[in-house]
């Protein structure tokens, strides 16, 4: 219980952070900073407790990789669903509950910015947080953090920068991505983290 706890805690403060940054009135270039460092507290906070996943695409990719049962993924799916969804109510109402006003989403642009800001950051969480030669390392959640800052920098102003299930589902509840483009958001985001994995595999064989 207290890992499908810990998911819902981190995955609520992320994606809290993420609405209380974007929705208006917002900070701008900041976001990207204040989400990334809002991840990083929180994968320290939660990281022995349940590997601080806090993103479906990251729960799959790490249960390829061989590091979480099966038995536990639909559990720390719905922790993290449930986290995004208390998370984006919560912002709603300290916003004032403002009616906003998604960007258009180009299909095939927004799938690929997805597909390798998710990828980026499931590869990091599998090289710094579950690799036998990174094991003890004290510098994974600053590693994760940071890779979530770069790509929403990078590729932002393209798909939105959610790069995780979850935030797609909570940016939706929001108002600030159209409810017709969340499938770009799941498609990208979850082959992306089967593919981080199948990676991982390749370059680490012999880490089982």
């Amino acid at each position: 219980m207290r890992k499908y706890l810990t998911e819902f805690i981190g995955t609520f403060f992320l994606v809290f952070t993420v609405g209380m940054c974007v929705i208006k009135p917002d900070i701008g270039n900041f976001a990207p900073l204040a989400i990334g460092s809002a991840l990083m507290v929180m994968v320290y906070a939660g990281g022995h407790l349940s590997g601080a996943h806090y993103n479906p695409a990251v729960t799959l990719a790490v249960w390829l990789r061989g590091r979480c049962a099966m038995a536990d993924v639909p559990g720390y799916w719905l922790a993290q669903l449930a986290g995004a969804f208390a998370a984006a109510s919560a912002a709603l109402y300290l916003k004032g509950n403002p009616a906003a006003s998604p960007g258009e989403m180009n299909v095939l642009p927004s799938l690929l910015a997805e597909f390798v800001g998710t990828f980026a950051l499931a590869y990091v969480v599998l090289n710094v947080a579950t690799a036998k030669s990174t094991a003890g390392n004290s510098n994974y959640g600053l590693a994760i953090g940071f890779t979530v800052t770069a790509m929403a920098y990078a590729v932002g102003g393209i798909s939105g920068g959610a790069f995780n299930p979850a935030v797609a589902a909570g940016v939706t509840v929001m108002g600030l991505a159209n409810r017709a483009n969340l499938w770009i958001f799941l498609a990208a985001e979850l082959a992306a983290g089967a593919a981080a994995a199948g990676v991982f595999r390749l370059a680490n064989p012999e880490d089982k």
